[in-house]
């Protein structure tokens, strides 16, 4: 085992990319930075993400954040996301622009919001996806091929 060890090792560490984003907020601010220079065309910058005080998470300066919030560590709140009193992003966390999360709500780590209200005391799980395309697809009366809509709120 202990020969096999090494050998795996060197092999998954070629497979990671090479520009791995990095885990602090501060450096995670200026990989946003590195990535908003990249499509400066779309006129983003990173300089409106700032580190979050309570948790380590980064936002941006047009969010509306409740000071007893806490983003975690890798998780990013965009522009015009509003976030309720003691609310909790996990890591890893994305809140899109003009999501609403109510108060006392839970967000597990590497969830994606987005296109949504969350209401009052939820608690999303890791992984979760919502806003997104995903429901599939169904035929209509003429025959054509539609996406199903997502049509309900979660409070």
């Amino acid at each position: 085992m202990a020969a096999i060890l090494p050998r795996t090792t060197r092999r998954a560490a070629a497979l990671l990319p090479c520009s791995v984003p990095p885990r602090s907020s501060a450096r995670l601010a200026r990989f946003l930075d590195g990535i908003s220079a990249a499509s400066n065309s779309a006129g983003i910058s990173s300089v409106e993400f700032v580190p979050w005080h309570n948790g380590g998470g980064i936002l941006h300066r047009a969010a509306s954040v409740d000071p007893t919030a806490v983003v975690e560590a890798g998780a990013v709140v965009h522009s015009g996301a509003v976030l309720g009193k003691e609310v909790v992003i996990g890591s890893g966390a994305v809140v899109g622009p003009s999501v609403s999360v109510g108060q006392s709500t839970r967000i597990g780590y590497n969830v994606v919001l987005s296109n949504c209200s969350v209401g009052q005391f939820c608690i999303i799980h890791n992984g979760a996806c919502i806003g997104q395309d995903g429901f599939g697809f169904f035929v209509d009366e003429d025959g054509q091929v539609k996406k199903k809509p997502q049509v309900s709120a979660h409070y």
